[in-house]
């Protein structure tokens, strides 16, 4: 019997879609260019193949194209005649994912893996700050994924794309000494892997080692393909590091090259949301505000995500339309959002609807109202989903609200109770607190 790249085995009988299954598995597991081509191959070779438009419906949604992606998770459906046991709850677990049965979607995940260690597809889709996991609402989300991922190891051994993964979950999870010794482990193995470079960021940002960070990311930016989807994300994340070291010219050029609406690799989500918080961040940082920017974020995250989804993408969507004065929009929103809490179909519940209310009151400049919608929340990032780095956001904005309210003393407090060794704070006034 034919098998994966992690030793499962599949129901086709052909080669030529096996190898093109694997290389579409290899190309989306490490975030290269090329995967939906592979598993189109794979589906020529055999169109019975269920497994292939599964993987093809994974990169289809990562990409924001929701409806072509369902397509494809239905076709796995109908081409799944006498699939094996894994197979069919492979297939069974993302039609969960995909229904956004959050709940039900990640027992089945921790049912699935108990059988099927080495479904590295389905461990990718579930253990990132971003997926399954992350989108829960659950406090305490990050050390359940490094959890995860210690109990998975011992299956995957040295797999350079398992340690990276590995590597990300424990430094979220701030493990920062077992997350650098397996990041390391994981490039020198493979550096043509866009979680490796992810994780090596992530583990500096949380360690203070800026330079390392912008070494790193420039050189391996440098030969990782401009289409590919993490190409704008990383560039956003060197961007952070720019503007952390007070480089604003390369802080700038790194947005308008990869990270602004017209120029960043990756789908909707993460467009609206690097792009949302490279603009808030730079201002925070005591940069003028770039009102076009932002009348286009605006436009294009009202039209693409029109209607509440990811917690992460929503949060950017509504500190565009904060900063927009887009009243209307901005209380839609959050009603819709508070609706979906109230049926249990929105796993964060009222966060962000109160995140709402704080950053409208900071652009009306009540700084008061403000922190008062803000500094309840502060202890409840995970929710949202997303990494510690793009919690700084919410951070940061109640650190200039204080500043801003001359509240000096509270702003010391929030330093002071800031997580040990993470990167600097580039928030303008800072000085004042000292």
């Amino acid at each position: 019997m034919l098998t994966d790249g992690y030793g499962l085995s599949l129901s086709t009988t052909s080669a030529g879609a096996r190898d093109a299954y694997v290389e579409g598995c290899d190309l989306a597991l490490t975030l290269y260019p090329g995967a939906l081509r592979a598993y189109d191959r794979a589906i020529a070779a055999d169109p019975g193949f269920a497994l292939a438009y599964a993987g093809k419906a994974q990169v289809l949604m990562r990409e924001g194209n929701v409806a072509a992606a369902r397509a494809a998770l239905a076709a796995a459906n109908d081409a799944a005649a006498g699939p094996s046991e894994r197979e069919a709850s492979h297939i069974a677990f993302f039609h969960l994912v995909f229904a956004g049965r959050t709940d039900t979607a990640i027992a089945a995940l921790y049912t699935h893996l108990a059988e099927w260690p080495r479904d590295a597809l389905v461990l990718a889709s579930a253990a990132n700050p971003n997926g399954l996991i992350g989108s829960s609402g659950r406090i305490g989300q990050k050390h359940q994924i490094a959890a995860l991922m210690d109990s998975l190891a011992p299956h995957y051994g040295d797999d350079f794309w398992f340690l990276s993964y590995h590597a990300m979950g424990l430094s979220e999870d701030g493990q920062l000494a077992a997350a650098r010794a397996k990041i390391e482990q994981s490039l020198a193995a493979n550096p043509n892997n866009a979680h490796g470079a992810h994780g090596f960021a992530h583990v500096c940002y949380e360690s203070g080692e800026l330079d390392a960070a912008r070494t790193f990311l420039s050189t391996w930016l440098a030969t990782y393909p401009r289409e590919g989807f993490f190409y704008g994300h990383l560039s956003w994340h060197l961007a952070l590091c720019e503007i952390q070291a007070g480089d604003w010219t390369k802080a700038l050029r790194l947005y308008r090259d990869a990270i602004a609406l017209d120029r960043h690799s990756g789908g909707p989500q993460q467009k609206v949301s690097d792009g949302a918080a490279f603009l808030w961040r730079s201002e925070l940082a005591g940069q003028p505000r770039d009102a076009a920017a932002w009348r286009a974020l605006y436009g294009y995250a009202n039209s693409a995500l029109p209607r509440p989804g990811s917690g992460l993408a929503d949060l950017h969507v509504i500190l565009a339309q904060a900063v927009m004065r887009g009243g209307a929009t901005l209380d839609c929103r959050a009603r819709q959002i508070e609706e979906l809490a109230r049926d249990g179909r929105y796993p964060s519940g009222s966060y962000l609807p109160a995140l709402a209310r704080g950053f409208a009151a900071f652009e009306h400049g009540d700084f008061s109202a403000a922190i008062e919608a803000f500094a309840p929340l502060a202890g409840e990032n995970e929710r949202i989903g997303g990494s510690r780095a793009q919690h700084d956001l919410m951070e940061f904005t109640l650190l200039r609200a204080y500043l801003n309210a001359d509240r000096l003393e509270e702003a010391r407090r929030l330093i002071s109770a800031r997580r040990p060794g993470a990167s600097g704070i580039p928030v303008a006034g800072l000085a004042g607190v000292h």
